[in-house]
């Protein structure tokens, strides 16, 4: 039987711009840290396209899925972490870009601190808006930071699927498109937290974008999650309004 991979990078895809799909499966093809699996759901399987360019690569890490309809994202990425054969879960959306070292980074941290079941990164967002997103170091302050924002990039996130698995938490899709809001607001009772403290994502940031096309239905979204984790953790939330009276 064919040893299991130590990551599965997950990443749906859904009439993606070729040229995107291409620098997005470039930096994941030419990580420093090789034993993963590159699996590549795509959720347009009418798009011929975009199909060909994944099958162009050839790389034998690289599983290609197609669903036999348009699932959705939670539904799509879902079925990613049920496909998935490794360890630890690497996150990545379909027209972002890694830094070659994201995967070697990442892994190493998860493999030292066996306590931490979900490590981020900071990004750097780039197109419409040109910024680094600065995320809390610990556990501690990202909770804390959690009960007003989405603290932890999804795109950069890698999870140890154990985590997933055995609380039975997945994505949910009543709260897409903030579907990762909601994941890390299922599993703040059931692991720790923590964020590279250094740009290891380059965020494409679009008209395009899920979030930017669906404003309204984000915004209800993240209001709805939001409340959820303050009424679960007013103790967090506490320290998040003291921090905002401290300035």
């Amino acid at each position: 039987m064919k040893k299991a991979p130590k990551i599965s990078v997950l990443t749906p895809i859904y009439n993606t711009k070729p040229s995107d799909l291409r620098a997005m499966m470039e930096s994941i093809l030419n990580q420093t840290f090789g034993d993963f699996e590159f699996i590549i759901l795509n959720d347009s399987p009418d798009n011929q396209e975009i199909e060909d360019i994944v099958l162009s690569y050839g790389d034998k890490r690289i599983r290609y899925v197609k669903n036999d309809e348009n699932l959705g994202i939670s539904k799509t990425r879902n079925k990613l972490v049920e496909l998935s054969r490794g360890i630890y879960l690497a996150v990545f959306d379909h027209d972002d870009i890694s830094h070659k070292t994201r995967l070697e980074k990442q892994v190493r941290f998860l493999d030292q601190n066996p306590y931490v079941g979900v490590v981020g990164a900071w990004a750097h967002w780039f197109g419409k808006r040109d910024f680094v997103r600065k995320n809390p170091e610990y556990d501690t302050d990202i909770k804390i930071r959690l009960t007003d924002v989405c603290a932890v990039m999804h795109t950069s996130a890698m999870i140890r699927k154990s985590v997933l698995v055995d609380n039975n938490i997945k994505y949910e899709e009543q709260y897409t498109p903030a579907e990762d809001y909601r994941l890390w607001g299922q599993l703040m009772a059931h692991t720790e937290f923590y964020n590279i403290q250094e740009v290891l994502v380059e965020y494409r940031c679009q008209d395009e974008n899920t979030s930017r096309r669906q404003y309204d239905k984000m915004a209800r979204a993240h209001n709805s999650i939001k409340i959820q984790i303050c009424n679960k953790y007013p103790a967090y939330r506490n320290e998040f309004e003291k921090n905002i009276r401290r300035g």
